[in-house]
């Protein structure tokens, strides 16, 4: 895959799959499931430059797992992969463990 460094307070994400399977062991088919709100974070840039020319540093770093808005941010394709280009602020929450 091509090496993208986004900029300032931006992010790549690669959405992860959700589960096919609802809880009753009923698969689910592709065209009925949404689009998954949760991603591996690939590239994050250095940070917000503020007012004062301060540079915030990111909250998140590559390899993060994030959940993030169902319609934030813009799809991309780089090299056949479908990626999502997010600011830092649509990201909601960091899943750790």
């Amino acid at each position: 895959m091509s090496k993208l460094r986004p900029l300032h307070d931006r992010v790549i994400v690669k959405r992860l799959e959700e589960e096919r399977v609802s809880a009753g062991g009923i698969v689910i088919p592709d065209s009925a499931t949404e689009k998954p709100t949760r991603g591996k974070v690939i590239a994050a840039g250095n940070g917000l430059i503020l007012a004062g020319g301060q540079l915030r540093p990111m909250g998140v770093n590559e390899g993060d797992v994030v959940l993030f808005g169902k319609y934030a941010g813009q799809e991309i394709k780089v090299d056949g992969e479908d990626l999502v280009f997010l600011k830092e602020d649509d990201i909601v929450a960091v899943i750790e463990g």
